[in-house]
């Protein structure tokens, strides 16, 4: 395998200390025990719950090359092996090497923030590019403040393109994770109340996706979204931070990758696209407006890093949720029992993606005497006001004909009686128990949305489902 790292320069980057004969370099960095493989790199990370340390030797008899271990641990690690380079604070020797890996990349580097939308348009970004170059890009959800430095410290220095998440839960962590990425491009998908407990407003929590802004190369370019009420505020701090290009995307009719038209169907999405000035006919392999919106600013950023753009409105028409984020099952009931369709969107929510999931299940039909069926969990993270954000997703269930409501979680109780009488309710106060009843209470036609926080633990709903019935086609949207 290809050498991402050599010994010496993780020494030098990390400004560490090697102990032991080291290798001459490691084919990756890792940073569970579990999944390493031969021939990388382990750091030893101490976070919130485990300390790496305590994992070491795992690391060592699954294959790492090389520990990264702080000083204060070395001790501690006497009987271990393998080589190592001691670091004075481990997190802050990856966030160094991170840095590095930025220095030495030569690739076009976009960034993506935003409430809602942040992990599927960084996938959208990974598919359109990839028709044009080599890329990387983020795994999963890593946006935190180590999921972006380790991110960095994999980047290949040979690739075009690096595609970067960037999340956060309190103001000053982009400006921190930001300052490592220096994305040549950075996105602003939208702005909504998520994680509304941490903050006194929507308009600072703009503020704080802002942040983004601040770390953009100096000819670079900022996208943001102008259909929302705080653009404003987004195109203020870009032109505070002297952001040389400022672009916008959206349906408004200033938009310079605007939406011409859409027409969403069950399982995909078309659209027309003006991009640079040209309009351009684009299929996504994924249903929802808001997809398709997001799309605008992934076309506008396949174009802004010279990429092929006509290749990467080709490459959208087979992008494909990932779990959790609108994967799609059609399930068998049994012989001769009919189908039921299972849309996945339990691993995050808040009140703009509730009303997106909502949009998405009205415009999904059922079939014969199947059911629209929402199946709700709380929100987290949404502070004092809690209640009454649960309470008022009555208004777009209302607009969008729902009228099946499977429901748990505390705050969703309020749901459940601002709707009493307008919809057919079920009402469980935990997942356990909702799965259960979704698995005895499905039935032929019916379409299903879970959506929910990823701390409820709806994601067992999904599961409890996939469990007790078997798939009747293959479908990865």
């Amino acid at each position: 395998m290809n050498t991402l790292w050599t010994s010496d320069e993780l020494v030098s980057a990390m400004h560490g200390r090697p102990f032991g004969s080291l290798p001459q370099g490691v084919t990756g960095i890792s940073i569970d025990s579990r999944s390493i493989g031969k021939g990388e790199a382990f750091f030893a990370i101490k976070g919130d719950r485990v300390d790496g340390h305590d994992y070491a030797s795992v690391a060592a008899a699954n294959g790492a090359a090389l520990l990264v271990v702080s000083e204060a641990k070395l001790p501690a690690l006497g009987r271990v092996t393998t080589p190592m380079i001691v670091v004075d604070d481990v997190l802050a020797g990856l966030e160094r090497l991170g840095r590095a890996a930025r220095v030495r990349s030569a690739a076009k580097v976009i960034a993506v923030t935003g409430s809602v939308g942040k992990t599927t348009t960084k996938e959208m970004l990974r598919k359109a590019l990839e028709s044009s170059g080599t890329v990387h890009a983020s795994v999963a959800s890593f946006n935190n403040h180590w999921g972006v430095p380790l991110t960095l410290a994999r980047m290949p220095k040979d690739v075009d393109y690096g595609v970067f998440e960037i999340g956060m839960n309190h103001p000053g962590e982009i400006r921190a994770l930001v300052s490592m990425v220096r994305p040549d491009i950075a996105i602003i998908t939208t702005v909504a109340g998520a994680h509304l407990g941490n903050f006194r407003s929507v308009e600072e929590i703009a503020y704080a996706k802002s942040e983004i802004l601040e770390g953009i190369e100096a000819d670079g370019h900022a996208i943001l979204n102008r259909d929302i009420e705080y653009f404003p505020i987004l195109e203020k701090v870009a032109i505070e931070n002297r952001v040389p290009h400022i672009h916008s995307f959206g349906n408004n009719a200033r938009a310079d990758f605007r939406l011409a038209e859409f027409n969403g169907h069950a399982t995909s999405s078309n659209l027309w696209a003006v991009i640079g000035g040209r309009t351009i006919e684009v299929t996504i392999g994924a249903p929802g407006r808001h997809i398709a919106e997001n799309a605008l600013a992934v076309l506008g950023a396949v174009s802004l890093a010279g990429a092929d753009l006509d290749r990467a409105a080709e490459a959208l028409a087979s992008f494909m949720p990932e779990k959790g984020r609108g994967q799609r099952h059609i399930l068998s009931l049994g012989e001769g029992k009919g189908t039921f369709t299972l849309i996945d969107e339990s691993y995050n929510a808040n009140p703009a993606s509730m009303r997106a999931a909502i949009g998405l299940l009205a415009v999904t039909p059922a079939t014969g005497e199947g059911r629209q069926i929402a199946v709700l969990g709380d929100m987290l993270e949404m502070g004092e006001n809690s209640p009454s954000i649960h309470g008022n997703l009555a208004q777009p269930l209302r607009q969008a004909g729902i009228r099946h409501l499977w429901l748990a979680g505390r705050d969703m109780r309020l749901l459940a009686e601002a709707m009493a009488g307008s919809a057919d309710v079920a009402y469980r106060q935990t997942a356990e128990e909702l799965a259960d009843y979704a698995v005895s209470h499905v039935s032929d036609g019916d379409v299903l949305v879970v959506k929910s926080s990823l701390g409820t633990g709806f994601g067992k709903i999904t599961a409890a489902l996939l469990n007790a019935f078997q798939p009747a086609q293959a479908t990865g949207i």
